[in-house]
């Protein structure tokens, strides 16, 4: 999947920025530094805002298009939130063609978002995931740890709703 940069203002801590220092500090000397650095930085923050990855590419003196080529490279980073309720479908060859593609979309409108992005008000965040080893239960997608399976696109808006007020 592609990934997409957030659109949502960074919202970091100066508690945060003062644990990310320390991370950079404890790493700055190692060669291969900018790959645990991001790691530490993504416990930190959840996710890899440009901001975090200049202050990393800043403190390791490292050019940034490295930390960036990085980050977007391996598929444990994310460049957006994770919102209260991550939403995750499964488009593994199982799911898809049993029409995870349509719940995708249908989740895609009724949020307002696309996958890999997160709603303005940090509620929800959707993200297209290749297989989660459920292809019995195709197509499946999860809201955090709760599976749901045997969809349709139609079960979308029931599935919100049981998250949208709590």
């Amino acid at each position: 999947m592609l990934k997409k940069i957030s659109s949502l203002p960074f919202q970091g801590t100066p508690e945060q920025e003062a644990q990310l220092k320390e991370v950079i500090a404890k790493h700055k000397d190692d060669p291969g530094a900018v790959m645990p650095v991001l790691q530490e930085a993504q416990d930190i923050y959840g996710y890899l805002p440009i901001e975090v990855q200049l202050m990393i590419a800043e403190g390791l003196n490292v050019p940034i298009d490295e930390v960036y080529g990085v980050a977007t490279f391996y598929s444990q980073f994310a460049l957006s939130p994770k919102g209260k309720y991550n939403i995750s479908v499964c488009l593994g060859t199982a799911c898809y063609v049993k029409g995870s593609g349509d719940v995708l979309n249908r989740l895609s409108s009724e949020l307002g978002i696309e996958a890999e992005e997160c709603t303005m008000d940090g509620k929800f965040s959707l993200t297209a995931c290749r297989c989660i080893g459920a292809c019995g239960l195709a197509p499946v997608l999860t809201v955090n740890d709760d599976v749901y399976g045997r969809l349709v696109a139609d079960d979308v808006p029931s599935i919100l709703a049981k998250y949208k007020d709590a």
